[in-house]
């Protein structure tokens, strides 16, 4: 528990007293934010805010991890080094693509092509190597079987499951980026996902088969240190919002987004809870599907369901303030992460019970 809360201070302190000495140099850089000329007209005020932000959150995971292991003299395992691994990884992707967008000076950061080679390569890269690496008990990172709560039983295969965890990567680091639209909306709502991965991964510590064989164990391999991970992504997280709240002083970029989406996909396939993400992570998703079902029904139909997508900015043009949507999102977020801890401790309670 030392390490967790170790891990979870570190990076609550670096992003919060790190961000603002960021926000100086890339204002001197000039490294400032683009706005899309195609969305709400409120947002144009926001042109030149400083990006790549996300940078802070990603260092201050970095070390709190860090710190956490050095003052417990505790080991590091793989699977938080791999679920660091596939945050950083794809934060460098993000940070190319911004770097690109406020160096030239335009929307277009990374071809897309070259955008999704890069997700691919890092997603793959931590799928190969996460069915790999068993411990003495021969427990891998994760699992070539689909997850709810624990392994259903449904084996994929290691060929399957490497494409089904690029899907998963994939689409949880844009449904990240698409919900960072508003001051403070993805920070916020990580901070609450996290969170619960926090708590998640210290009961699958206290009721491992490897450590306690009760009844309804887990067997997740290095669940401790993959709260250890999600605590220094909160923490990090939780700092950089006091600067990210509306009006932002900075924005993570995709440097941020991609990262802390590619974390999430990670914690979830390594603590076999792949499809409770969709409980857990449900604002995110939500997101993602009014991008996918305005898309859709444009191309059938020519209409559109929402004023714009993603779903907020369809609220903006309604005209909900922007607070005032952040906020109501982070309840509907919180609602979320509720309704997914329920339902994981629902599960184990019942199972113990029969």
């Amino acid at each position: 528990m030392r390490q967790v809360l170790l891990a979870a201070t570190m990076g609550l302190v670096f992003s919060l007293f790190g961000t603002p000495v960021a926000i100086r140099l890339l204002v001197r850089q000039g490294y400032g934010q683009l706005i899309r000329d195609d969305g709400p007209t409120s947002h144009h005020t926001k042109r030149g805010t400083p990006t790549m932000g996300g940078a802070v959150i990603i260092l201050g995971t970095l070390l709190g991890y860090a710190v956490a292991h050095v003052v417990t003299l505790r080991p590091v395992t793989v699977s938080g080094l791999l679920v660091l691994f596939l945050m950083t990884g794809l934060g460098l992707v993000g940070f190319i693509d911004d770097y690109i967008k406020v160096a030239k000076q335009r929307n277009l950061g990374l071809r897309a092509w070259a955008k999704l080679v890069g997700q691919m390569a890092v997603a793959v890269a931590f799928a190969i190597l996460a069915i790999n690496y068993p411990d003495r008990a021969g427990f891998t990172p994760a699992s070539t079987d689909v997850s709810f709560i624990r392994d259903t039983g449904l084996a994929l295969g290691a060929v399957l499951f490497v494409v089904w965890a690029y899907v998963m990567i994939a689409g949880t680091s844009n449904g990240v980026n698409l919900a960072d639209g508003l001051d403070g909306l993805a920070t916020g709502t990580s901070v609450m996902v996290f969170a619960s991965y926090v708590l998640i991964g210290i009961w699958q510590f206290g009721n491992n088969c490897q450590t306690n064989l009760v009844p309804r164990c887990y067997e997740v391999r290095d669940p401790l240190d993959l709260a250890v991970v999600a605590a220094a992504i909160m923490g990090a997280c939780f700092g950089f919002l006091w600067w990210n709240a509306s009006p932002a002083k900075i924005f993570m970029g995709d440097t941020g987004s991609l990262a802390l989406g590619g974390a999430l996909a990670g914690l979830a396939l390594t603590t076999r809870t792949q499809l409770l993400l969709v409980l857990i992570g449900g604002l995110f998703v939500l997101i993602a599907l009014s991008v996918i079902v305005q898309v859709g029904f444009f191309k059938l139909t020519g209409r559109r369901i929402f004023r714009m997508a993603p779903l907020q900015h369809h609220f903006e043009l309604v005209g909900w303030g922007e607070v005032t949507i952040v906020i109501r999102f982070w309840i509907i977020a919180g609602l979320l992460v509720a309704l997914g801890l329920g339902v994981f401790y629902a599960e184990w309670v019942v199972g113990a019970d029969t």
